[in-house]
């Protein structure tokens, strides 16, 4: 177990707290006006799922798990979970639902991930952080909108909603943001 301190925890990181591990599920610093700055820390305990949110002083010292944290290549889905490889050594790992969370709409076959191991078991999976889809369908542009502060909604092929600009029109590959599902770019492809 490493010591470090409540500001560096980041989403994905494994915490010992009380003796029981838990993954970061969010993370943020506040730094109020008056007053001592805190971080907010919501967690999912692995044994059993359970949802804990936790406020440390961000100079407090909390305890990070050793965590391998591994290349994988996602294979697919079915019954039990999400099967992956280590293509360095052809081992599979199956990842359940409750560890993939919401973040299995974006996973695609052949994707690499890095899987945070712990003894074994994959606790907290890290997705690339740009994945290029298709826009299925999207809203006419309104006439007379300025392209620079406007964008219309959008849905992914992966089913997820997001705001793109006025240019773009479904059937085009855009390159999205993982962590917060926003757009970056027109794909290159």
């Amino acid at each position: 177990m490493v010591k470090v301190i409540a500001s560096s925890v980041r989403k994905g990181n494994v915490l010992d707290v009380d003796g029981k591990l838990y993954v970061v599920l969010t993370a943020q610093n506040f730094h109020p006006g008056k007053g001592t700055p805190v971080t907010q820390v919501d967690m999912r305990r692995i044994v059993d799922g359970v949802k804990v949110s936790e406020r440390w002083r961000t100079t407090e010292q909390v305890e990070r798990a050793f965590v391998e944290d591994v290349n994988f290549q996602y294979l697919y889905e079915d019954g039990e979970g999400f099967h992956f490889m280590n293509p360095a050594n052809y081992d599979q790992v199956v990842v359940s639902q409750e560890t993939m969370g919401d973040q299995k709409a974006y996973l695609q076959e052949g994707m690499t991930c890095i899987l945070s191991i712990h003894e074994g078991i994959p606790l907290a999976l890290e997705l690339p952080r740009h994945v290029t889809l298709e826009i299925v369908e999207t809203e006419p542009v309104v006439k007379g909108q300025t392209a620079s502060s406007s964008y219309k909604p959008a849905m992914l092929s992966n089913g997820i909603r997001t705001s793109v600009p006025p240019h773009i029109d479904a059937g085009t590959r855009v390159v999205i943001a993982t962590e917060d599902n926003s757009y970056v770019e027109r794909a290159k492809d």
